[in-house]
Parts: C-alpha cells; structure tokens; sequence
C-alpha cells in the first residue's frame, strides 16, 4: 500500500512543466533580496515585464517555483491585465518597444482612430502599436504614449521622432518638494494630532461639518467613512485608490503632479485619526511620471519624518479599469485579479488581508489639510445654485481651455465652459456632454442649467461620479460617443458576472447596427443594471440610454 501511494506522488509530482533552471536563476537576480510574499506577485510580474518587455511562460513556471504557487494561479493572474504581454511556448514575443494610442471619447473625437491607422502604416517592424483605453491625459487630446513617455496633441510626425529619439521613458514633473513643503508649513498639523494637540473626534467632526464626500465616484461622506471605521476591531489598514481609468478623469494626477505632499499629509492623518497598522497606496500603471515622483517623495518624507509613520507601500496596478472599484483594487493589492468582491461585507469590516480598511481616493485625502486648518466653513462657503463646496472638474473636449478647474459645487456645464474653459472651440456649438465620464451618462446642450453636484443629475439619468466632463459639439455624434463608451465597458469588464460580460458585448454588437432596436436594448439595460455584480455593469447602460432619450434626431 505505501508503494502505491509513492508511485502515485511521484507520478503527481512529474505531472506539469518543470521550470527551466536559466529561467529560475533569472527571476532569483529579478527579484534579489525582496521577500517572497503572495501579495506582491503584481510586482514581481511588473519586474519580468520591464526587463524584459514580455513575460515568457519559462518564467512564469519559475516565479511559481518560487513563490510555491500553482502554475495556473500565477497564470491567471498575469493574463487578467492589460499590461503584462504572456507569451506562451511557440509565439513570436511582441517588439521590444509598443506605441499605445488612447482611443477613449475624447482622443477619439480628435482623431486618435486615424492616428492609430497612420502610425501602424509608418512605424517599423520593431515598434508595436496598441490602441489602449484612457490614459488619464484627455486635455491633451490625441495621446500616444512611446514606452511610458506620453505625447500630448500626438501626430505621426511627433510620435515618429519620439521613437528615433531613444528616450522612451516618462519622466516626473516638478512639484512641491518634501522640503518646500515643510518650509511652507506642511506636516504641522500631522504634528499637531500625533502629538496630542488635536483629538481624533474633534478631526473627525470637522470632516463631517464640511460636508466632504468621496471624490473617485461614489460620493460617500469621508467624516462619517472614519467613524465608522473608528467602531471597527483592529488592526485596521488604509488603501487609497489612485487607479482614475474612467475616461475623462485626471484630476488626480494633476494635483500629484504638484503638491503631492498635501495628499500624504491628508493621508497620514487620516490614518492617525484610524489609528491604522499600515498604509497602502495603489497607483495606475499609465503614470509612471507620478510613481517615480512618489516613490522619491515617500522616501524624503521617510527619512526625515516629521513625527512616527506608519509603513507605507506604493502598490503598481497593471491596467486594469475594474481596479478603480475599491474591492477589487484590494484583490489586486494582494496580488489577485482584480475582481470586485460580492457585498457585504463591506469593506470597512472586512477589506484588505481581512481586516477593516478605510478606503479613500486620492483627491478626497488632499483637501484634510485644508478643511482641518481653515475650518469647514471655508470649505462650505464655496458654490452654487444651492449647493456647497468646491469640484476638481477634469474637462476635456470640445474646449478652448481643457484641464482640471476648481470651481463651486453646483456651478453649470455652460457657467464651467464659459467662465473656466475659455468657450467653446471656433466653430464648435456646443451640443452634449458626459458630466460624469463614460460611466456617467450624456445630457444634451438644452439641459446646461443642471447643478453639477452629488445627487442634481440623477432624475436625468446621470451622476457626477468623478466629475470628469466631456464637452462634445456639433461635429460630434452623441451615437458613436455612447456606443465608444461601450466598446470600452465591454473591453474592461473583468468577466466575473455574465449580465456585465455578455451583457456589455451583445450591447456593442446591437449599437454597430445601423438601426438600433432600441426595445431590446433597453431590456438588455435593465439586466446588466439589476443583475451586475459592481457599478461597472450597473452604470455601462447610461450612455446607449441617454443618447436614445436625448438625441432622438441621430436615430431618425
């Protein structure tokens, strides 16, 4: 009997593909003296990919070896992201460098189809080129990014000697330095409250007194977000999601790009306020400007701390929009695939390694400091038609002046466009917009009187989400925009529920027609909006909605 049990272990243990020793000693040198820890399997993959611009399946066979994983477990996990090309035994491994062109609502609209076409017809064999989801740069509309250097108002001309150039790494932007930071009296007040200057109640209640709500989409108050997870048992962690992929968003890049040091302030001091173990902080892999920029910050910050920090790990998402839903970002932080999670339990009982997490946007924790030190009054005594606080709109489109713009809660599209935007383009009339990114719905150019806020555009079938606004014209199609939107829900959906992945490519396929049935469509909405298991689903119907209910003349 138990040389029959020898024989069968032995003939499980020759079942499999055993890693090649080149490739073992080769992810052993990769990964040096990093501890070999689950939850960094995305980061190690990132490692493979960079060096060698492919992950090949002898290394996946290693990396598992090394890690004591299933073949297939690390499989799984590289192949659910854009960003990690797996080749498997016998394919020709893609071209050392890739030229990616955003072909999201606002590059498409400036031509980013055709620059792709042109690019694919004069760049050589040696150079790859994609047609990518957004890249968080839409104000600079069409965008190609060579490696990771991204060019903004891309044409062949300009991408064609970004390549000859050689220098195909982003790069990080000046901004407010750890010791400019300081010397303007930066981490005063996290001084304050680690030193018992301020309690966390009383932070806390300012927080609410503001008025201060989530800033990545959902909107849910950030005072009443802490004390609920001040009740939860601890240890207790903070996971901050700077993953912004919905098309149209890029405000919080914009503010990394510049005062990153107001956002880690208001981080640490949420994480006080919490009393959290650690802090984890995820970052999308299209900034790789913004990651070498924080990387050095974090590490100025924590060489010369102004008062005890807690640990502090800056995460690599690996494209993947479904990451920007904050259970699957956590799946993804402790390298999984980034699968949203069925709820509850809610995150704020049970997130990240199973413990309680306060999980927060970037842009949300950049503006503690301001509302701590100034008073909620400050904050509130901005806005409009009603409405209180202030909005980082990201506007990209048909604009004289794209960008990010502060302005009051509530303000209109056409106060935003005309007092912020510099008017429409010359000879554009403004004829649409997203208020909310692709995710967000479209309204039409006789509704521009709608309160941009929380809560004002839901009765229109929208929501402000992460108030990125796409201003679209007269040239424009709101049809081919929604069915855009589409194409992308479809592409990004990580096909976990069958109402969001069947449900998204059916849309696509329904929207390419030239009628749309739009009975079956809309029956085909109410499934993914009842049935997905995340906002993905639940919102990739807004768009074929809106346009069949606010532009009934392109369906004439």
């Amino acid at each position: 009997m138990t040389d029959d049990k020898t024989a069968r272990r032995s003939r499980a243990q020759a079942r499999g593909r055993h890693p090649d020793p080149v490739a073992v000693r080769e992810i052993r040198e990769l990964l040096g003296d990093m501890p070999r820890r689950r939850d960094l399997l995305i980061e190690y993959l990132h490692l493979i990919q960079d060096r060698y611009h492919h992950i090949s399946a002898a290394h996946l066979v290693a990396l598992a070896a090394e890690l004591n994983l299933a073949t297939t477990e690390v499989y799984e996990v590289a192949t659910f992201y854009h960003h990690f090309d797996v080749v498997k035994e016998g394919e020709t491994p893609p071209p050392p460098l890739t030229v990616r062109v955003c072909d999201s609502l606002t590059c498409e609209m400036f031509g980013a189809r055709e620059l792709a076409g042109e690019l694919e017809q004069t760049l050589g064999e040696g150079v790859r080129v994609q047609r990518v989801p957004c890249v968080g740069r839409c104000d600079q509309a069409p965008v190609a990014v060579v490696g990771t250097r991204p060019v903004g108002g891309a044409d062949p001309r300009q991408v064609l000697e970004v390549v000859e150039s050689g220098e195909h790494a982003d790069t990080p932007p000046p901004c407010t330095d750890y010791a400019q930071y300081r010397a303007d009296g930066g981490y005063r007040l996290l001084r304050e409250c680690v030193e018992g200057g301020r309690d966390a109640e009383s932070v806390i209640s300012l927080l609410e007194g503001s008025g201060l709500r989530g800033l990545g989409g959902a909107g849910f108050p950030a005072g009443r977000k802490w004390r609920i997870l001040r009740d939860q048992p601890k240890p207790r962690l903070v996971a901050v999601n700077i993953d912004e992929g919905e098309p149209g968003t890029f405000k919080d890049r914009y503010y990394l790009e510049r005062d990153p040091h107001r956002f880690l302030e208001g981080m640490l001091i949420a994480s006080w306020a919490i009393e959290a173990e650690a802090i984890y902080i995820y970052l999308r892999d299209e900034y790789a400007g913004v990651r070498q920029l924080l990387t050095a910050e974090l590490e100025k910050l924590q060489a010369a701390p102004p008062c005890p920090l807690p640990p502090i790990e800056l995460r690599r998402g690996a494209g993947a929009y479904i990451c920007g839903e904050e259970s699957a970002m956590i799946e993804s932080i402790e390298g999984k695939r980034g699968m949203p999670r069925l709820r509850p339990p809610y995150v704020a009982q049970v997130g990240l390694f199973g413990r309680p997490t306060l999980e927060h946007n970037m842009e949300t924790l950049y503006w503690v400091r301001d509302i701590v030190e100034r008073g909620p009054d400050w904050f509130t005594g901005h806005g409009r038609h009603g409405r209180k606080g202030l909005r980082s709109f990201s506007v990209s489109g048909r604009v004289v002046k794209p960008g990010v713009h502060l302005a009051p809660a509530g303000i209109t599209i056409r106060e935003l466009i005309d007092e912020y935007c510099g008017g429409m383009l010359p000879g554009h009339e403004f004829y649409g917009y997203f208020p909310g990114g692709a995710s967000g719905g479209i309204l039409p150019a006789s509704l521009d009187d709608v309160p941009l806020d929380f809560d004002t555009l839901q009765p229109h079938g929208c929501f402000i989400g992460s108030a990125a606004i796409v201003v679209f014209s007269d040239q424009d199609s709101a049809r081919l925009l929604a069915l855009n939107a589409m194409r992308f829900f479809e592409d990004e959906s990580c096909g976990q529920c069958t109402p969001c992945r069947v449900g998204t490519a059916k849309a696509v396929a329904l929207m390419e027609r030239e009628q749309w049935d739009t009975g079956l469509l809309e029956e085909l909405a109410r499934a993914m909006e009842d049935a997905s298991i995340c906002g993905l689903g639940q919102a990739a119907p807004n768009p074929l909605r809106c346009a069949v209910r606010y532009f009934p003349e392109e369906f004439k």
